[in-house]
């Protein structure tokens, strides 16, 4: 087994100023979203569209800014709402309390489609455009997330098997038995290979909300998987089915993706037989 290396959470220190490791892969993912974002306008139809004039590369960076807001303010709610409703609802005030943690992924991408809509509308633009434009930059992101949650050794593991390999034992669980380093598991699953599949896909023209659809089926999916090895929150367990909050929570987004894929395929259908 392996034990967790213990990282000091501050990456750099000027006096009294402290640059943590959390902070940086933010960063960094919003640098990510920034280049795979002009990359994107040289796929169909966007690349169409930009030389239409109709997609600009300052589109890219608004999309970011109006995204940012989403994921703060829809994380920060999704938690409150999601995790721990009644806590939050006798003491309304802690919500505000961003610094003390408590961020939900679903309720950052609730956030982040809010930020879409309000995107599209003022641009007077389709909704599934600029979705199918947006989800296949988004993995990349997430990964440099877990990559976060791992430094700061928070989001581990269920208990492994003591023979596993890469068992790895968080001091800070409270426990000195091995567990599964879910948040790398979650970086490769719901961060790298997501990318991969959503990138190479979308490089090809596809029906409008097909790219859409597959980021819901494939996050939700490989997601609910992952919540096999991660370790349920303390303060909620697994709930009905023996099931986790986050795969709950993924069961919208499937069934969502899967409706959205029918959908998509039925109006190609139909616009191919005019």
């Amino acid at each position: 087994m392996l034990l967790y290396p213990e990282f000091d959470p501050v990456a750099i220190r000027i006096g009294p100023l402290a640059v943590h490791w959390y902070g940086l892969t933010y960063l960094a993912a919003f640098a990510a979203f920034m280049l795979l974002g002009r990359l994107r306008l040289r796929h169909p139809p966007y690349a169409q569209l930009a030389a239409e004039g109709q997609w600009r590369t300052s589109d890219v960076d608004d999309i970011l800014f109006t995204g940012v807001l989403g994921v703060i303010l829809g994380g920060r709610l999704g938690y409150c709402l999601f995790y721990k409703p009644s806590f939050y609802l006798a003491q309304p005030l802690e919500i505000f309390k961003i610094w003390q943690g408590g961020m939900s992924l679903h309720g950052g991408m609730l956030g982040v489609i809010a930020a879409m809509l309000w995107f599209a509308w003022s641009r007077k633009r389709a909704l599934l455009q600029v979705t199918d434009f947006v989800v296949p930059c988004v993995p990349a992101g997430l990964a440099f997330g877990r990559i976060g949650n791992f430094i700061n050794g928070e989001l581990w593991g269920r208990i492994a098997d003591a023979s596993l390999p890469w068992g790895m034992v968080f001091p800070q669980s409270g426990s000195f038995e091995p567990r599964h380093p879910s948040q790398i598991y979650q970086a490769l699953l719901e961060g790298l290979l997501l990318f991969i599949v959503l990138w190479l896909y979308a490089r090809k023209q596809r029906s409008t909300g097909k790219v859409s659809a597959l980021f819901l089926l494939g996050y939700g999916s490989l997601r609910f998987a992952a919540e096999y090895f991660r370790e349920p929150d303390s303060f909620l367990g697994t709930l009905g089915l023996g099931l986790s909050m986050g795969q709950w929570l993924c069961l919208p987004m499937i069934a969502g993706g899967i409706a959205l894929w029918g959908w998509a395929h039925l109006q190609h259908s139909r616009s191919a037989a005019l």
